[in-house]
C-alpha cells in the first residue's frame, strides 16, 4: 500500500521531499547555490519537476530565487533576525494564544494533544536523526498552526502565516545539532494543559516563556 502511494506521488512533490531531506541532513549547506542541471544528472529527473519544488520551497523560505543566478539554498539567520523574528512570535502568539483558550472544544485539544505527543516521541533524538527531526518539525509547526487558526482573528492568523517561511527557515537552518526539542516538548504540554483549563492569562504567558526560552536557547550557542 505504502509503494502504491509512492508510485502515484507526483514526481515534483517527490523532488520536494528529497531537496527537503537533503537540506536536513546538511547535504547542501545554508546559502549554497543549487545547480538545476547537476542535480538534474545526479536524482536521475528532469529539470521541470526539480524547477517545480523549488519554487514550493522558495515559498517556504528555505530557499531563494536571484535573478539571473538562479537558486540558492536560504543563508542561516544572524543573530539579530532570530530576536526580531521571536519578538514578533511573542506578539502575535501570546495574542492568539489567549483568544484561543476562549475558543476550545474537544476535537481541538484533541488534534493538538496529539502534536504534543508526537513531539515529546521525536524529542530526544531529533537532533541525531533525520525521521526523528522531521517529526520533531511537524508536530512544532501543527502546533502553533492549530492555535493560529482557532483564534479566531483572521487579521492575526494572517500575520503569523506571513512569517512562516522565516519560522521555517529558523526551525531549520538554526538547528545545529541543538533544536532544544526535549526543553519545547515540555513547553508546549504546559500551553496544552492551560489552554485544556480554558485559562487565557496562563496559556499567553506560557507561550510567551516558550517563544523566549527558544530565542534564548538559540541565540546562546
Amino acid at each position: 500500500m505504502a509503494e502504491a502511494q509512492v508510485a502515484r506521488q507526483p514526481l515534483a512533490d517527490q523532488m520536494y521531499e528529497v531537496l527537503l531531506d537533503r537540506f536536513m541532513n546538511g547535504v547542501h549547506a545554508a546559502g549554497e547555490p543549487l545547480n538545476i542541471g547537476a542535480l538534474s544528472r545526479e536524482l536521475n529527473v528532469s529539470q521541470t519537476p526539480l524547477r517545480e519544488a523549488l519554487a514550493r520551497l522558495e515559498h517556504t523560505g528555505l530557499v531563494r530565487r536571484e535573478a539571473m543566478k538562479g537558486y540558492r539554498v536560504s543563508p542561516s539567520m544572524t543573530k539579530s533576525e532570530i530576536g526580531k523574528l521571536m519578538d514578533a512570535r511573542v506578539v502575535l502568539e501570546s495574542a492568539m494564544t489567549y483568544e484561543t483558550a476562549l475558543r476550545t472544544t474537544p476535537e481541538f485539544l484533541d488534534e493538538l494533544r496529539q502534536t504534543v505527543e508526537d513531539l515529546a516521541q521525536s524529542a530526544e533524538r531529533a537532533d541525531t536523526e533525520t525521521e526523528y527531526f522531521r517529526r520533531y518539525w511537524s508536530s512544532d509547526d501543527r502546533f502553533h498552526a492549530l492555535i493560529a487558526e482557532r483564534c479566531d482573528n483572521p487579521f492575526l492568523e494572517a500575520a503569523y502565516r506571513a512569517l512562516g517561511g522565516q519560522i521555517q527557515r529558523f526551525r531549520l537552518f538554526s538547528k545545529l545539532g541543538h533544536t532544544g526539542a526535549q526543553f519545547a516538548a515540555r513547553e508546549h504540554r504546559a500551553v496544552y494543559e492551560a489552554l485544556a483549563d480554558r485559562d487565557p492569562e496562563r496559556a499567553a504567558e506560557l507561550m510567551r516563556e516558550h517563544i523566549e526560552s527558544a530565542k534564548n536557547r538559540n541565540l546562546s550557542h
